[in-house]
């Protein structure tokens, strides 16, 4: 389930696209957490899950994200361009628990980088300050890897299998969705490119066949296709226009086959971008036609701020809600 897409190519923003698919609501929020923001990375929903030595935190930067099930954060940006997306992964596999290091529940993961980076870099620097710790969501494993970008156009994807830390770090790790894994999906992609286009090519071009189904396999490959072929847009208009068709084309649509086979696939339930140049936010219910957008530089981000938050249900948001927000306890 889910799709990440960055564009990092065009003259205009650096931007990142991606979608939730899942079996049910996550209960989507937009929340503006402000910068001092005292954290505890081993609570979920209130309840201690990090028996020994968590970690805790403070935060350094103010982000804009869309929790979890009020436990978490799937999705966001933070003020210095740093964005970051939680994707499903069911072969994620942190290892053996080790007190020695402080852990973090891993659906606190990226808010702890958005948090406390400002690049790439700094996120990946990051990893060796804390251990993951497995947690369940609503009767879900919260097995993920992650996808962090910055306003430079830097890109990593970060697993965890058998225990083992893989990372993806370059600028051209633009396109993610679940299993298998990254590395297998990347030969999975230049298979398909080679054999139609011949050894010395790794990006499609429009020869290559695109698989239509909504397994991730196929939507890797989908969005990889539709990604190379973006023409330079006129404006960041165009820009965030073209990166929500790539992302709209890797959505899973309502009904469509699922369940089935090695992989399960779930129903989009919405679509963000991550504006990393212009410190936008955009976000868009897959059950409503209304795109909707905040600029994290409209909120008052300082330290005593208070957090702020949005239910996106509502049918009257559309286009700019920087001042749609209310002030709100912070979730976790």
């Amino acid at each position: 389930m889910c799709t990440r897409i960055l564009w990092n190519t065009n003259d205009h923003a650096v931007l990142a696209g991606r979608t939730m698919d899942w079996p049910e609501s996550t209960e989507p929020v937009l929340t503006l957490f402000p910068r001092g923001l005292a954290r505890d990375g081993g609570t979920l929903g209130g309840t201690p899950v990090v028996d020994d030595n968590p970690l805790r935190w403070t935060s350094e930067f103010a982000s804009l994200v869309t929790t979890v099930y009020g436990a978490g954060t799937a999705d966001g940006i933070n003020e210095a361009g740093l964005g970051a997306h939680l994707l499903y992964l069911d072969s994620t596999d942190p290892g053996p628990r080790d007190p020695g290091r402080p852990g973090l529940q891993i659906a606190l993961w990226i808010q702890y980088l958005l948090d406390s980076a400002r690049t790439v870099q700094e996120a990946l620097d990051l990893l060796d300050t804390c251990q993951l710790v497995p947690v369940e969501l609503r009767g879900f494993r919260a097995s993920v890897h992650v996808a962090v970008e910055d306003a430079s156009g830097d890109s990593a994807i970060i697993e965890y299998i058998e225990g083992r830390r893989q990372v993806h770090h370059d600028r051209s790790y633009t396109i993610m969705t679940n299993e298998p894994s990254y590395e297998e999906q990347l030969r999975l992609l230049r298979e398909k490119v080679r054999a139609v286009q011949g050894l010395g090519h790794d990006r499609p071009s429009s020869e290559v066949p695109l698989p239509g189904n909504v397994n991730a396999v196929d939507r890797f490959q989908r969005a990889a296709y539709f990604a190379s072929l973006l023409p330079e847009p006129a404006d960041d208009r165009e820009a965030v226009a073209g990166i929500l068709a790539v992302t709209r084309n890797a959505s899973v649509p309502f009904g469509a086959p699922y369940r089935e086979g090695r992989f399960k696939t779930y129903n989009t339930e919405y679509r963000t971008v991550c504006d990393l140049t212009g410190k936008r936010y955009f976000f868009e219910l897959a059950t409503a036609p209304n795109l909707l957008w905040a600029g994290i530089d409209r909120f008052d981000l300082s330290p005593g701020a208070p957090v702020m938050t949005l239910r996106p249900e509502g049918t009257d948001l559309v286009g700019d809600v920087s001042d749609r927000f209310t002030r709100a306890p912070a979730p976790f």
